[in-house]
């Protein structure tokens, strides 16, 4: 966004405020000044009057001009193809010195002496206004003769273009940014100046009517006006320049003129492009077109409402009745519609996209008033309006909340003129908070959040105090948390006893799910696109995943392979749940010194200490699975803290052999049955711990539960563990075997008597005995 110090000035007072001080308030605002640069004619070229211009006797494309200085008449040579008797401008008398380091001299040119140079903006350091000299005229102020440029404003002034971010739309015009100087400065805004129609004007209601059904989400307002005498004046042209737009009629360049000063856009059509009613009045048609936007029709189609507008349309006489068209479309509306069906645009769309100005009657009596000020044309009287109803943002807020967003007390007088200076409506209601109506303009502010944004640029965030930043944490130590951390380290446990991490998707093939036994999600509830055909189903178990991963290990020749996989399972109905699986098929362990390269195949004992490792000690209990992965009589429930927590079992050797695996040994446990937790400390006897052993001749079909439920059950306080440590068979025991238990006994008061170890262990046997039939061997 370009602008000049003194283009700003026309909207806000900044007579007493430095150049400096400007850029540094642009900046602190957060509109960042991208470029800064002065204007400055040099002393020396003055305003001058051509009194007479005659041709070169002695060159065709020179001429001969007597020029007015103010104090004498000068003989000035001039080339350019413009010169004119009667006009007034730009001089460069002789010892001036112009930019580039060319100093005029007096010099014969042909044969003819002249005294000075008219210049054209470019040899004067100003921008470029096409060819041939820079004809002045009234609209940069009164024309002196002999009177230096660079004393006028026009001529004497600061260029700044300000880096602006997406959201601020409402900047994209001189207006805008003074609206925001003004909350800066704490000064009034200059508003247009409403002219008083005279008696007898022609009403614009009686050449004009608009015809709609709806209004489509836009805002029109239609002035007309007979255009006469137009051409572009010099500080118009001069500052279209600064700006760099190209334009390729007069009426183009007032109407983009008047937007970059007012935010409103414009338009003008040719009286002739509407369509006739038959009554003296032309018609305006508004409807929406097949793409969904807002158009306007009068005998051929004139334009899209904020996109673009037919070239037949435009009106682009330097006499005739034109019609002078402002419009606003909401942003977030036409980028939108944008969006879904692309459509040829002028730029027009880039600035109705970003946010322009509603409120039309500004652009049009901005534009109305350059017609008056520098043509002789005719303005009709009112204007035709159409309006959409529009919900009015409204944002409460009260001072502590104010405070409590920025970290410093802010006096209401301050945000209340705060506020107002960026155009936004203050109710007070009863209590100390804040009704802020947000105005259409920005449609970049939402929340609260938004508007203590607003306040603080305006303040400045170096006028804020710093703080420490105190926040209280909320606890953090969710359930899900928990979880997580609880899969997590039985994961780094796995891992550390020497299995790998397997992971795979969360789906299995149906039909080898049911082969193997297992229950699948019921049918109303099954996967409706599936990504394959063998990922047709969720899992039920994890171990399918495992088998295949352990069977593509063997196939590369792995001799040892254990795996583990964390992850969801689903039942029947799509419940889940969290499980972790375990395979070990192969060596138990790898090869190496102590093994003499020779590793020893993994049997039930090995397998049950590595899960031990991992969850801890546990127990194991006959069990019959529900699946066929199984050895029907390998395979125990696995009992954690005297509840189910899962099975451990050995593969069928039917499977072992259909996946090419050796001795394979599965486990597969719920997660939730797993420990974990705070550890709590347990006393301990600081007295001496004895061991005893029983050997017990029992039947071969009696159960180790049976007799451990006898001996806990008849186990005096001194015993604190006991647990199998032999087991022997032999044909000489017949249909008996004979197992060894240990007991561990230790007593929290003292060292325990050789008479007090044998009268519990003889009260353990007699338990045995009486209950069992069981006795020593």
């Amino acid at each position: 966004m370009i602008v000049t110090k003194n283009w700003l000035n026309e909207w806000i007072d900044l007579s007493s405020v430095a150049t400096e001080q400007l850029l540094k308030t642009f900046n602190a605002i957060g509109l960042e000044v991208d470029r800064h640069e002065v204007i400055c004619v040099p002393v020396g070229v003055v305003v001058g009057f051509v009194e007479a211009c005659e041709k070169h006797p002695d060159a065709d494309k020179l001429n001969v001009c007597r020029v007015n200085v103010g104090g004498d008449v000068r003989q000035i040579v001039c080339g350019a193809s413009n010169v004119r008797a009667g006009i007034h401008v730009a001089v460069a008398t002789v010892g001036a010195q112009l930019p580039g380091g060319l100093i005029i001299k007096e010099a014969v040119l042909r044969g003819v002496d002249s005294y000075g140079m008219i210049c054209s903006s470019k040899e004067i350091g100003l921008p470029s206004m096409g060819e041939g000299i820079m004809i002045l005229d009234a609209s940069i102020g009164e024309l002196i003769n002999g009177k230096n440029l660079s004393e006028y404003s026009a001529f004497n002034d600061d260029i700044i273009e300000i880096e602006l971010t997406a959201n601020r739309g409402d900047c994209l015009s001189v207006h805008g940014l003074a609206r925001d100087l003004c909350a800066a400065f704490n000064k009034e805004l200059r508003e247009i100046k409403q002219n008083v129609e005279p008696e007898g004007r022609l009403g614009i209601g009686r050449i004009l009517q608009l015809q709609h059904t709806e209004t489509y989400d836009v805002e029109l307002l239609y002035g007309a006006v007979d255009v006469k005498g137009l051409s572009v004046p010099l500080l118009v042209a001069f500052r279209m320049a600064i700006l760099e737009e190209n334009y390729s009629h007069a009426m183009d360049t007032l109407l983009k003129y008047a937007t970059h000063s007012t935010g409103v856009i414009l338009r003008a059509y040719s009286f002739d492009a509407l369509e006739d009613t038959g009554n003296g009045k032309s018609l305006i048609t508004l409807s929406k077109d097949s793409n969904g936007y807002a158009v306007l029709n009068g005998k051929t189609s004139l334009s899209v409402v904020g996109v673009s507008q037919n070239d037949e349309a435009r009106f682009t006489l330097n006499e005739g009745l034109a019609i002078i068209e402002a419009s606003y479309i909401p942003p977030e509306i036409i980028a939108k519609k944008m969006g879904e069906r692309k459509v040829l645009s002028c730029p027009h769309y880039y600035h109705t996209s970003r946010g322009s100005e509603p409120s039309l009657n500004k652009g049009v009596q901005y534009v109305m008033g350059l017609f008056e000020k520098y043509t002789t044309s005719t303005i009709y009287g009112g204007h035709l309006e159409l309006q959409s109803p529009r919900e009015t943002r409204v944002v409460t807020m009260n001072e502590e909340e104010f405070e409590s967003f920025i970290g410093m007390k802010i006096d209401k007088t301050t945000l209340t003129q705060i506020l107002k200076n960026l155009g936004m409506l203050i109710s007070k209601p009863k209590t100390s908070a804040f009704a802020i109506s947000i105005p259409n303009f920005r449609h970049d502010i939402v929340n609260k959040q938004d508007i203590v944004e607003e306040i603080v640029r305006i303040v400045g965030i170096d006028n804020i105090p710093s703080k420490p930043f105190v926040f209280a944490e909320r606890n953090q130590n969710t359930s899900d948390f928990d979880t997580y951390k609880k899969v997590r380290m039985y994961r780094h446990r796995a891992a550390q006893s020497g299995f790998y991490e397997s992971v795979h998707f969360v789906f299995n093939e149906r039909r080898v799910c049911e082969r193997f036994g297992f229950v699948c999600t019921d049918e109303d509830k099954e996967l409706l696109n599936p990504i394959t055909a063998t990922f047709d189903t969720l899992r039920p178990t994890l171990m399918v995943g495992l088998l295949n991963s352990a069977s593509a290990n063997g196939k590369v020749n792995q001799k040892k392979i254990a795996l583990f996989e964390s992850g969801m399972v689903f039942d029947h109905a799509r419940s889940e749940s969290k499980r972790i699986a375990f395979i070990l098929s192969g060596a138990c362990e790898g090869e190496k010194i102590s093994n003499a390269g020779k590793s020893p195949t993994v049997d039930l004992n090995g397998f049950a200490q590595k899960i031990s490792d991992i969850i801890g000690s546990f127990e194991m209990t006959p069990h019959i699975p529900k699946h066929t992965l199984a050895h029907p009589y390998i395979c125990a429930k696995v009992i954690l803290n005297g509840q189910e927590a899962g099975e451990l079992f050995r593969l069928h050797p039917s499977i072992e052999e259909e996946f090419d695996l050796s001795s394979t040994f599965m486990c597969e446990l719920e997660m939730d049955a797993l420990p974990y937790g705070l550890i709590q400390a347990q006393p301990f006897s600081k007295y001496q711990a004895s061991f005893r052993d029983l050997s017990l001749l029992i039947p071969k079909t009696l159960s180790y539960e049976s007799i451990k439920s006898v001996i806990v059950k008849h186990a005096s306080a001194d015993v604190k563990r006991f647990y199998p440590v032999d087991r022997y068979v032999s044909e000489a025991l017949g249909e008996n075997i004979s197992l060894s238990i240990r007991f561990m006994l230790q007593s929290e008061e003292k060292t325990l008597e050789e008479e007090e170890i044998m009268a519990a262990m003889e009260w353990i046997l007699t338990g045995l005995r009486e209950e069992l039939g069981v006795n020593l061997r």
